[in-house]
């Protein structure tokens, strides 16, 4: 008999699509994070 069913596909995970960019991802968000509180400080002062 040739009643066989194919194997499901593992859904793709969100966390490894992501690693590849994260040498970009980190330091952008750093900066921004830097300038938002910097900014905060000059505000608040």
């Amino acid at each position: 008999m040739s009643d066989h069913t194919p194997t499901p596909q593992p859904e793709e995970d969100v966390v490894e699509s992501i690693v590849p960019l994260m040498h970009f991802v980190l330091p952008i968000g750093g900066a921004v994070l830097i300038f938002m509180l910097a900014f905060i400080a000059i505000f608040m002062a």
